[in-house]
């Protein structure tokens, strides 16, 4: 392996600051051959809610430059809310057949008729917010932009699962951003303190272990663990550590983030049992990967008044780089009682947080506080996605809800999982499939592949030999290969994470063909150590 690494060094990196150090040996020969799954970018995207957003800003500025059609100079004004639905179909009707437009009539059809919402009003916002041309009002989301977005998430989150009331939800920044905005409205409303506890579903997406050690926040870290012999599924055993009263706050990601396999039935039911002996529990569950699964079911919609659900539309639309997410919370929620009930003092101390934009500070929503301390509260006025952005994340909520065939949703399973398959595909070992796999990411385990293809005696020695690290190194240095170790994830297993998102079916092939390359050469020195065979001392 590249021996300019210190191993030692560089142990305690997350995973995608590690990247880094693994690019540069795989890239030392040659870049041009690099592999790198380690990120989780995809390399397919939704194209028509994009056109959709393209013929979108066209009509806009045709409507912006109406209002100032005597200056000639570029001078655009806001669009004209009076019969803008008659002047949208005269638009669309004059470009039938350019790429987007179907798209478009049929949205603003679909928005009328099935989701019962005016059409003018509809055409309108999204005119206005395409433009950028006005602060977003509401700040929190669009006020049609959220009956939309709702319903979304309410299909593929919620799904046929029993739901009763509404939620609420704010447009953010992509997941990212939600992460940072609940730890700090969590800890600024006395939600969580320092010292508190939290549980964690591990192995888990690796900032949700790297921020509750932060001075900001000072929470301690009880693991959940899934059991990778079960299909990475959480044991009873493990879920029941969330009875402990002493533990604030259950995080975790669903579908998991390596092992990309969605919580079971039975483990949603069980959650939801504990649920009812702890009624205080608070539950973040980030569900980014749920449209990738089959039959997928959020515990938001089995556990809703305890739940803050966050989903980033980044991975299934391609949509990274747009940073489109959404939190959703129940209107009738734990976090509004437990603020309720705080003591006099931690009441006053929040009242003059938010007194400069509330005459009621302390009847402001959970949700209604996220939006505030996203701006440092002062910058309130000025919160929120920005409105283009919160267009094209409508426009691809409308792209799903209108494709009932779900002919997108069968094209990205199918992509990911033809690559998984091609993973395996030169090599002598077959990975196993349960109906809880998502396969948008897959664990490469040194310990269970090496079963399959050689003696326990081997993988002890392996297992024994191997520094954190090592074999990563080594595939990089060897096959130009890049993966994230799955120990950066809460996982102490030799293991890594491949994104099956960002790259060629024929790449997955070398890498697989690359791995097993790296066990035979292990086992060649294996070999010559004298330790098969019962040579050993």
């Amino acid at each position: 392996m590249d021996t300019t690494i210190d191993l030692k060094q560089v142990a305690d990196l997350s995973p995608f600051e590690l990247k880094d150090f693994l690019i540069k040996t795989a890239s030392r020969k040659c870049e041009c051959y690099m592999l790198n799954a380690g990120r989780g970018n995809p390399n397919f995207l939704a194209t028509e809610p994009r056109y959709g957003f393209l013929r979108f800003l066209e009509f806009a500025l045709a409507e912006s430059e109406r209002s100032f059609s005597y200056m000639p100079e570029g001078v655009g004004g806001f669009p004209d809310k009076e019969e803008i639905e008659r002047r949208f179909d005269i638009f669309t009707d004059g470009r039938m057949g350019q790429p987007g437009i179907a798209f478009i009539r049929n949205a603003v059809s679909y928005v009328r008729d099935q989701l019962g919402l005016p059409a003018g009003e509809f055409i309108y916002e999204m005119s206005e917010g395409i433009l950028g041309c006005m602060y977003p009002v509401p700040d929190r989301m669009l006020r049609l932009s959220e009956k939309i977005v709702a319903q979304y998430i309410r299909k593929e989150m919620i799904a046929s699962e029993p739901f009763t009331g509404g939620f609420d939800l704010f447009a953010v920044e992509g997941g990212t951003a939600a992460m940072s905005y609940i730890f700090t409205t969590l800890k600024e409303n006395k939600l969580l303190r320092p010292g508190d506890s939290i549980a964690l579903g591990m192995p888990i997406f690796s900032p949700y272990i790297d921020i509750p050690k932060l001075h900001d926040y000072d929470l301690k870290e009880v693991a959940i663990n899934a059991d990778r012999d079960r299909g990475w599924q959480y044991p009873d055993k493990e879920l029941d550590k969330l009875l402990d009263p002493s533990v604030k706050a259950f995080f975790l990601v669903n579908p998991s983030n390596p092992p990309s396999v969605r919580m079971s039935d039975k483990s949603l039911r069980h959650l939801g049992e504990i649920v009812k002996k702890r009624p205080d529990l608070i539950i973040l569950t980030d569900d980014v990967y749920g449209t990738f699964a089959d039959n997928f079911t959020s515990i938001f919609a089995v556990c809703p008044q305890n739940t803050i659900l966050v989903y980033s539309f980044s991975k299934y639309f391609g949509a990274t780089g747009w940073r489109l997410g959404v939190i959703a919370t129940h209107e009738d929620n734990i976090l509004d009682r437990a603020i309720a009930a705080l003591p006099e003092e931690s009441l006053k101390e929040l009242d003059q947080r938010y007194t400069s934009i509330s005459t009621d500070p302390r009847h402001m929503k959970f949700i209604d506080r996220l939006v505030a301390d996203s701006r440092t509260v002062a910058l309130n006025h000025t919160a929120g996605l920005s409105t283009p952005a919160q267009v094209q994340m409508v426009l691809l909520a409308l792209f799903a809800l209108m494709d009932e065939a779900e002919a997108y949703k069968t094209a990205m399973k199918r992509v990911i999982r033809r690559r998984k398959a091609a993973l395996y595909r030169h090599v002598p070992v077959r990975p196993t499939q349960s109906p809880e796999d998502v396969d948008y990411y897959h664990v490469l385990d040194m310990e269970v592949l090496g079963r399959q293809m050689y003696e326990q005696a081997f993988i002890d020695w392996l297992i024994a030999k191997l520094k954190p690290n090592e074999f990563l190194f080594a595939l990089a240095e060897k096959a130009q290969v890049v993966l994230l170790p799955e120990a950066g994830f809460g996982d102490p297993h030799h293991a890594a994470r491949v994104s099956l998102a960002n790259l060629k079916e024929t790449d997955y092939a070398r890498i697989g063909c690359s791995l097993y390359d790296l066990m035979q050469d292990y086992y060649e020195e294996y070999k010559k150590s004298g330790k098969e065979a019962g040579t050993a001392e």
